[in-house]
């Protein structure tokens, strides 16, 4: 089944250019993949589909509760001064949930700083993506053992590293493949047109998985583009789908294709989660101040949690012990959590010096110097005043 999109804006016009004969066309309004509906109905499409045992459903819900259960304790303890910052994925569960069980565990991720659902789906424990956050780490995990890259902040750059990466993947002759995240935000950024072109001249085994979540900070989709988001890919040469970023189902099933399709070496593939930002683009922003609330409380009809729960209970795959049992288990880790970021010990003033350069460098071992000498002048000085304290006794 497919439903037609209402949030593919037109792009607005002054009345002048609008009245002129040869005023722009805006395109016909475009269609998403969607396999579960906002009120929990099964249906289907002609080209995905995803056939998943009761357990499998249960576990896809699983991973959305636990998921939001962490980012909301996440939020709240930035909220109360023990992180510096954080961004919230509330709404885009099934867009990363989905996405990320689709995945093997030879593909390899590139993320950005907003993907707490699929670094869960890879198995990175959640109290390491809080050190970032929290200042006492760069990233907290091995990239290497999850093959879940460390988080990216600069904006679009990590879609040129799997671009990268899906080449060398290509090249080695393995038949693993590449996902690079992104927001509709970087996909206008210059890298992220870069990325496209190289992966579509070198037939790179990589999926730009974009998930629109409609404002990048406050600026809206209707202000960054013309077209839907996913036909930019056929400007490159290489095909785009929309899907329903709240459909976790849909999900997993248009982001399984597409990384068949670049294990069969045709290509990459840009897939469009079309979804919603619930909460902050941080916890900086203030949403309020730039979107209407009507337009969030017409999001939350389309939650994703409740839409797969909704099926659950009507297709007979879940209980009330089910829930109950998520329901404690939740519970724990947002415990868990909490502990963890509260003990976590400061860094070693020094270790910003080490993994920089793989065989070392002039610059950064004279800048280490002139560090461990200032850190020393402060040992000194309060040598000097414990010395003098003690005289002064005498």
């Amino acid at each position: 089944m497919t439903v037609e999109s209402t949030a593919a804006r037109k792009p607005r016009r002054s009345s002048k250019r609008t009245a002129g004969a040869g005023a722009r066309k805006t395109a016909a309004e475009p269609e998403l993949v969607q396999l579960l509906t906002p009120e929990g109905e099964r249906v289907e499409h002609p080209d995905y589909d995803v056939d998943l045992s009761a357990e499998e459903l249960r576990g896809l819900y699983r991973d959305m509760v636990l998921t939001r259960r962490f980012d909301a304790e996440a939020t709240a303890l930035q909220r109360q001064g023990e992180l510096g910052l954080w961004a919230s994925l509330l709404g885009q569960e099934a867009a990363q949930i989905g996405s990320g069980r689709a995945l093997r565990d030879d593909d390899y991720v590139f993320p950005t700083y907003r993907e707490h659902g699929v670094a869960w789906c890879r198995g990175v424990d959640p109290t390491n993506l809080l050190g970032m956050f929290r200042g006492v780490n760069h990233g907290g995990w091995d990239p290497t053992t999850n093959n879940f890259h460390l988080y990216t902040i600069v904006i679009g750059s990590q879609t040129l590293h799997a671009t990268g990466y899906a080449m060398g993947v290509a090249k080695d002759g393995a038949d693993s493949a590449v996902v690079a995240y992104f927001g509709d935000g970087a996909s206008s950024q210059g890298d992220v047109a870069e990325a496209f072109t190289f992966s579509a001249v070198y037939n790179a085994p990589v999926v730009f998985f974009c998930q629109n979540n409609q404002w990048a900070i406050s600026e809206p989709t209707e202000k960054q583009m013309r077209v839907p988001l996913y036909q930019r890919a056929q400007g490159f040469g290489f095909p785009g789908v929309r899907v329903d970023g709240n459909d976790v189902l849909a999900c997993l099933a248009v982001t399984r294709s597409a990384l068949e399709r670049a294990r069969r070496g045709e290509g990459p593939t840009l897939v469009e989660a079309f979804t919603y930002r619930m909460g902050a683009h941080t916890t900086s922003d203030d949403p309020t101040k730039y979107r209407a609330d009507e337009e969030r409380e017409a999001w939350e009809a389309k939650d994703p949690i409740l839409r797969l729960r909704a099926y659950l209970e009507k297709a007979g795959h879940a209980d009330a012990a089910f829930f109950e049992e998520l329901e404690t288990e939740s519970e724990t880790l947002g415990k868990r959590v909490r502990e963890a970021v509260r003990a976590m010990p400061d860094p070693e003033p020094m270790a910003m010096f080490e993994n920089i350069y793989a065989d070392g460098h002039t610059l950064v071992d004279e800048e280490r110097a002139q560090f461990a000498a200032y850190q020393a002048s402060f040992a000194a000085e309060s040598e000097g005043g414990s010395a003098a304290g003690e005289g002064n006794q005498r």
